[in-house]
């Protein structure tokens, strides 16, 4: 029994470890330059904030203020951000679109494409907007928290849990965040 029981940790262990290093070598299409970029390369030293956004779910367009203002604080101390659709495929003119939207939004960052969903498959995403923190770790990524922005999409000024910020806050002072998943608000994604 007491083999049995060291083996499982052990298989459970190594599948920990080999999902974490898979993270850095997730790669996907960056409509605003073209190019094939690579989640690994893509993480700055202290994190990277992933949101999932589509350009047709009204609770995308509500957060738009709040994700630039996210931004902006957080990128000054380190953090990368990019939002990811898993509503589009690589085509030229569904690359267009999201680069217009970059260009006309002034969000200024990768607008990634997750063709075949396969990004939100692996992180069991099913909200728009949702979003996800990585940060480098023994082991490769590490999602350190997962779900809502905040805890108002349609009124910005009755927001009174602003967790992405909480969980950054913290992942900056070296702290795991309080709460490491909070549910996501938003639309569905339409499963392919």
């Amino acid at each position: 029994m007491k083999k049995l029981l060291l083996l499982f940790f052990l298989i459970l262990s190594l599948s920990i470890h080999t999902k974490a290093q898979n993270y850095a070598e997730l790669s996907a299409t960056d409509a605003v330059t073209g190019k094939v970029m690579e989640l690994g390369k893509m993480t700055s030293g202290k994190g990277m904030v992933l949101i999932f956004h589509s350009l047709s779910c009204p609770f995308a367009k509500m957060y738009e203020g709040r994700i630039k203002a996210i931004k902006e604080t957080f990128q000054a101390q380190g953090i990368a951000f990019a939002l990811i659709n898993p509503e589009v495929g690589n085509s030229e003119a569904e690359q267009i679109s999201l680069r217009s939207f970059i260009d006309d939004s002034g969000f200024k960052m990768s607008y990634l494409i997750d063709n075949g969903q396969a990004w939100a498959k692996l992180f069991q995403v099913t909200k728009i907007p949702e979003v996800l923190v990585l940060v480098p770790g023994e082991n490769g990524l590490q999602v350190k928290y997962k779900g809502a922005i905040d805890n108002n999409p349609q009124a910005e000024t009755a927001v009174t849990e602003r967790h992405l910020e909480r969980a950054l806050n913290q992942i900056l002072k070296g702290e795991n965040p309080a709460a490491a998943q909070v549910r996501a608000v938003g639309c569905n994604i339409r499963t392919y």
